[in-house]
């Protein structure tokens, strides 16, 4: 990989290290001590260079890399070449996490906009805000009266936090990001424009016009949980929008307003999540599906990508299509239709030649 002002590298790693850490022997013969130079793609990657493969797409340029060393799963590890360290882990994808984590470390979550090691000039803070020590707040960041923030936490620059909020520790608010009406855990990552704890939509309707409902609960935001940018998060109307510790969330997602969502979810780009729906634990929605109000999602269950969830879903099922049920019976539907409409084309060619 190129060299980068943006992510400078924080230590090497030498080949030993990475055997270690993926808990395999190094191949006889093998250097131990030879250092890393970097991490790179397996069809660009050259001497001193480490690279990974998991992935059937990429068995051609597996076969053509350069890399130094390449963690590979099983099913690949025949196709590395000779001129490449190969250690085989079944984890390959999560071991190269691991050493990007250690040689990268400023890209694991947000920095400060502005080298920031204290409070910034041109930052706003409440003389009632109570700010630990070892919190930095980038310019044009406003904290409101009686907010509390946890040592090690960022602030990003133009981020706005409002009355009561509460932060726990080593957490990364990142640029132009709101979070009001909301308590959050430690080590939370909130990308830029992220949007917590605004009015949920409600509204009851009649034909004298839309009466405004005050939305007068909150937000939870449980330890470790990264929010992508331009995903917003209503605060409850009753009760409380919940976000279990763990879950990952991605860019432009929507959680409306009494929504709780169990640990360790994940929720991919695009997703809408419609008011008082519970999702529990361990739970992975696919991009742009549409979750409809007032149901429940059981623990582990998976929804394939641009489905629409109108009613409950089993714990442990694998769902897809519009509406969304499980798959087997999707794919047989959509096995049907092919059938029939391929039939359809040959009656009306039969037609024609007559």
């Amino acid at each position: 990989m190129a060299e980068s002002d943006f992510f400078p590298q924080g230590r090497t790693l030498n080949l030993r290290q990475v055997a270690e850490m993926a808990n395999v022997a190094l191949p006889d013969g093998t250097d131990g001590e030879f250092l890393l130079r970097g991490v790179a793609p397996l069809e660009s990657a050259g001497h001193g260079d480490l690279a990974y493969m998991d992935n059937p797409a990429y068995v051609g340029a597996l076969a053509a890399t350069k890399a130094a060393v390449c963690l590979v799963t099983p099913r690949y590890a025949s196709k590395v070449p000779d001129g490449t360290v190969a250690l085989v882990t079944p984890q390959a994808y999560r071991i190269f996490a691991q050493v990007l984590a250690i040689l990268f470390p400023s890209a694991m979550r947000p920095e400060s906009s502005f080298a920031a090691t204290g409070i910034s000039p041109g930052s706003f803070v409440h003389p009632s805000a109570r700010l630990e020590h070892g919190v930095r707040v980038d310019p044009g960041a406003v904290i409101g009266p009686h907010a509390e923030i946890g040592s090690g936490t960022l602030i990003g620059a133009h981020s706005v936090i409002g009355p009561n909020v509460k932060i726990g520790r080593d957490c990364a608010v990142s640029a132009n990001v709101t979070v009001t009406h909301a308590y959050l855990g430690n080590r939370v990552i909130l990308h830029p424009g992220v949007r917590i704890g605004q009015d949920g939509f409600g509204f009851a309707m009649g034909p004298q016009g839309h009466l405004k409902v005050p939305q007068i609960g909150r937000v939870i935001i449980q330890d470790d949980v990264e929010i992508g940018a331009n995903t917003t998060v209503d605060r409850g109307a009753s009760r409380d929008t919940v976000i279990g510790e763990g879950t990952k969330i991605d860019n432009l997602v929507q959680i409306a307003h009494n929504v709780v969502i169990g640990r360790h979810c994940v929720i991919v780009a695009q997703v809408g999540i419609a008011g008082s729906t519970t999702i529990e634990d361990y739970v992975a929605i696919g991009g742009q599906v549409a979750v409809k109000g007032h149901v429940r999602i059981g623990m582990g269950a998976q929804i394939a990508a641009t489905s629409g969830v109108n009613g409950d879903v089993p714990a442990g099922a694998r769902w897809g299509g519009i509406p969304a049920r499980p798959m087997r019976e999707w794919f047989r539907e959509i096995t049907a239709l092919k059938k029939l409409a391929s039939g359809g084309d040959s009656a009306k060619d039969d037609d024609a030649s007559s």
